[in-house]
């Protein structure tokens, strides 16, 4: 009975550090849509909400909306083209042999270890260098901002997919070659769909590494093109407005839809799986 009991209220205690966990980790996202939900004229922020309304919903600034759709199709972007960059390093890096290696797969993966403030003045420095010898200046630019970023995000895409190369049955190319395909052919039709999952959890956090991007963002963005975090970091210097919560909130639930439709289509197993190994 002891033993029951014992087993019981370690049970309890497991249960509750993980709910505690869970709590700590999403408190914030509450709070956030809790006061979104808060009517009435203030500048602070109210949680929990006195009274429900939808007020500050209808208060969202257009521009603000114009800054979310270059986020949105920045990302998107500057994943497709991490990508078309990630997929065929990420072969060359597992599947290569040739010197340098090392020094070619630290050169990939320098973006995750410089600063992203000095990422951003570099580029930033390099623009008005063309621009200065061609007359064409990227800076202000959506194209600018999506090379910048593309370099940012690539460093995700090749982790994710070289996990997935790694454990990677060469033998499934082998029986395809020689039934007569293509190099081609087998790339398409056996090595893509086994590593997709790969692609998938790389370009998801492509994305969100360039919707969330700040400091790049500060020093590229400009006017129209200014993405939504540069945005809100202005917004938010040297004032508050509850509208923000309001528009947080879509991208709360937005990017919780994105999850959802992510694990449905490539399987949360195959997503922890690629993810975690890279």
């Amino acid at each position: 009975m002891s033993a029951q009991l014992s087993r019981s209220l370690r049970g309890i205690v497991g249960a509750a550090w993980v709910a505690g966990i869970y709590a700590f980790l999403f408190a914030p996202l509450v709070v956030v849509v809790g006061a979104s939900f808060d009517g009435g004229d203030r500048t602070f922020l109210n949680f929990p909400p006195s009274n429900l309304s939808l007020h500050w919903y209808g208060r969202i600034e257009p521009d603000l909306f114009q800054a979310l759709g270059v986020s949105v199709a920045l990302g998107t972007t500057a994943a497709l083209a991490a990508c078309l960059i990630g997929v065929p390093a990420a072969l060359g890096l597992v599947r290569a042999e040739f010197r340098g290696k090392a020094l070619v797969a630290a050169l990939f993966r320098a973006p995750l270890q410089i600063p992203a403030v000095v990422i951003g003045v570099s580029f930033l420095k390099l623009y008005y260098f063309v621009g200065d010898v061609t007359g064409l200046y990227a800076v202000g630019s959506l194209p600018g901002l999506i090379v910048a970023h593309t370099f940012l995000a690539s460093p995700y895409v090749i982790g994710s997919v070289s996990a997935v190369l790694q454990r990677f049955n060469m033998r499934l190319e082998e029986a395809a070659l020689s039934l007569g395909a293509s190099p081609w052919t087998t790339f398409r039709r056996v090595t893509l769909p086994v590593i997709m999952p790969g692609v998938y959890t790389g370009a998801m956090y492509a994305f969100l590494v360039s919707f969330g991007d700040v400091p790049v963002s500060l020093f590229l963005g400009a006017g129209s093109t200014q993405p939504f975090a540069a945005k809100i970091f202005h917004l938010m210097e040297f004032d508050f407005d509850p509208s923000l919560l309001a528009i947080a909130t879509f991208i709360i639930f937005g990017s919780l839809a994105l999850i959802y439709a992510l694990q449905r289509a490539v399987g949360m197993e195959a997503l922890i799986r690629s993810g975690g190994s890279s």
